[in-house]
C-alpha cells in the first residue's frame, strides 16, 4: 500500500490544480465524547521554534513536492501553522478524506473537530491515496460503524506534540493501542507506513502525513 515518492509528487501536482476539497472545518461543531477529551502537555518545545520557521523541522521525501505544489495560502506549510489541526487539515489538499472522517461527513456520530482542536497532539494523517487503497465496500462498512471509525481515527493520534528527532519507538495512542515508529529523517515509518512529510506544525499539533491508513490491533 506504500506510495513511491514519484507517485506522491504526481498526485500533488494534480491535487494542487484542483479546488480545495472540503471547506474548512468549523470549530463550532458539537464535541462528541471521545477518549481524546483528556490529553497530556506538549512533549516538545518545537512549537515556538516552528512558529518562527514552520518548515524548520520537516522530514520526508515528499516535503519538497508539497511545498512546490502548495507554496502559499492556508494549505501551505506556513499556512497550516496558523490554524488548529482540524482546520489546518481541511485546508490541505491531500487530506480531504481524513477531514471528512473527523468532521462528521462520513458518519454524523463521529465528529472529532472540537476535540482535535482543543488539545496538544501528534497526528499521523493518512493522505487521500491511503484511503483510496482500501476497497470501497470495506471503507463504507467502517464509515457506518461509529465505534470502529472512532477507534481507527483515534489510533492515528498521540497525546502531546512530538518533534521528528524525538519520534521513535512505541507510542501509546489516544485509542489505547501502540504504534511503532522506526527509522529517521526521510526514512521515518509508522507501523511500516512511510512518512511522506512530517513535522508539519499547526497551532496545536504536529502532523505526519503517511501513505497508509493505520489499523489498530484487534482487541484480545
Amino acid at each position: 500500500m506504500k506510495r513511491t515518492y514519484s507517485k506522491v509528487a504526481g498526485a500533488l501536482g494534480i491535487i494542487a490544480a484542483a479546488a480545495m476539497g472540503l471547506s474548512a472545518c468549523s470549530t463550532g461543531s458539537e464535541t462528541m465524547e471521545s477518549p481524546m477529551a483528556s490529553t497530556s502537555e506538549s512533549s516538545s518545545p518545537m512549537a515556538s521554534e516552528s512558529a518562527m520557521d514552520p518548515a524548520g523541522n520537516l522530514v520526508g521525501s515528499g516535503c519538497a513536492a508539497y511545498a512546490e505544489a502548495v507554496p502559499t495560502g492556508d494549505g501551505s506549510v506556513a499556512g497550516m501553522a496558523q490554524d488548529p489541526v482540524a482546520v489546518a487539515a481541511s485546508n490541505n489538499p491531500l487530506l480531504t478524506t481524513l477531514t471528512a472522517a473527523v468532521s462528521g461527513k462520513l458518519n454524523p456520530d463521529v465528529d472529532l473537530v472540537d476535540t482535535l482542536n482543543g488539545g496538544e497532539f501528534t497526528v499521523f494523517a493518512p493522505v487521500d491515496d491511503a484511503f483510496a487503497a482500501i476497497p470501497k465496500d470495506d471503507l463504507a462498512a467502517v464509515a457506518k460503524d461509529a465505534d470502529t471509525l472512532t477507534s481507527i481515527l483515534t489510533y492515528h493520534v498521540v497525546p502531546g506534540q512530538i518533534a521528528p528527532e524525538d519520534l521513535s519507538g512505541k507510542l501509546t495512542t489516544v485509542q489505547g493501542g501502540d504504534v511503532e515508529v522506526t527509522g529517521s529523517g526521510d526514512d521515518l515509518e509508522v507501523n511500516g507506513a512511510s512518512v511522506i512529510c512530517g513535522g508539519v506544525q499547526t497551532a496545536n499539533a504536529t502532523v505526519y502525513l503517511v501513505d497508509t491508513v493505520l489499523m489498530p490491533p484487534a482487541k484480545k
